[in-house]
């Protein structure tokens, strides 16, 4: 097995809200790959005592602990469980109920001799390279399904779509989120490699169009993923005039994990 793990912060000015690990066993059996995206509040006032990347450690360390210590939980249930443990760290002194607690879009995937499974939350990305070189991406798809006029307003998007019926889910302290992760499980057999991106990553995709998902792909394997960042903050300073980047910031965090299974 071979990995490759970088994190760049959208302004080095501020810390980085992603979080990114790999975990093997002591007993050499197989992995994990975990990747979150930290949301960033729009206010000061959430609820909450501490940041974003406070939470996002919490949640991400959890998360790679039971993925390789807990294989009789499913994926699902490991996230429910994380999130438990990470509420249960800052219930006392934070409010949990906050719609702007601190949160995350998740990405996890698990491997064996026998099989490979992974796990989607919100809008970060993993692909899946087969041995015949198909790429398909693995998305929890329900927030570009969002209308676009209905995004405009943070305020409307907080109180009708953050984790609701009908909106998008991301992990912040409610366990009972884990049940509306996209999930599913390959034999080992048709995976070759995997790759775990957030979505200041996936820009390169999702909003410049500079080729598709296998060509993302291709480009990691063959120059790295600092090259793939590279490459969009490149593209996010050539658009001055926001043809493509609309109204979301300049720069995102951007994290990549390959695996070369």
């Amino acid at each position: 097995m071979r990995s490759e793990l970088i994190s760049v912060p959208g302004d080095p000015a501020r810390p980085d809200e992603d979080y990114a690990s790999v975990g093997l066993p002591a007993s050499g059996q197989g992995g994990s790959l975990v990747v979150l995206d930290g949301v960033t509040p729009p206010v000061t006032d959430h609820g909450c005592l501490h940041s974003v990347p406070w939470f996002t450690a919490r949640l991400g360390g959890a998360l790679g602990e039971l993925s390789v210590t807990r294989r009789d939980l499913t994926l699902a249930e490991v996230l429910g469980h994380a999130i438990a443990r990470t509420a249960d760290a800052h219930r006392t002194t934070c409010d949990l109920s906050h719609r702007r607690t601190p949160q995350a879009t998740v990405v996890m995937a698990r491997w064996s001799a026998e099989s490979v499974e992974y796990l989607v939350l919100s809008d970060s990305a993993l692909l899946v390279e087969a041995p015949s070189g198909a790429v398909t991406p693995v998305l929890d798809d329900r927030l570009a399904r969002v209308p676009r006029a209905t995004l405009t307003s943070v305020a409307a998007t907080d109180a009708a779509l953050r984790n609701q019926e009908g909106g998008f889910f991301t992990a912040a302290a409610d366990p009972s989120v884990a049940a509306r992760a996209v999930t599913g499980t390959l034999p080992r057999s048709e995976v070759r490699a995997l790759t775990a991106l957030t979505d200041g990553a996936t820009r390169w995709v999702e909003k410049f169009g500079e080729g598709d998902w296998t060509d993302l792909f291709a480009l990691i394997r063959k120059e790295g993923g600092q090259s793939l960042i590279d490459r969009v903050r490149a593209l996010e300073l050539a658009d001055t005039g926001r043809t493509f980047l609309g109204r979301s910031k300049t720069h995102d965090d951007a994290t990549v994990v390959h695996v070369e299974l």
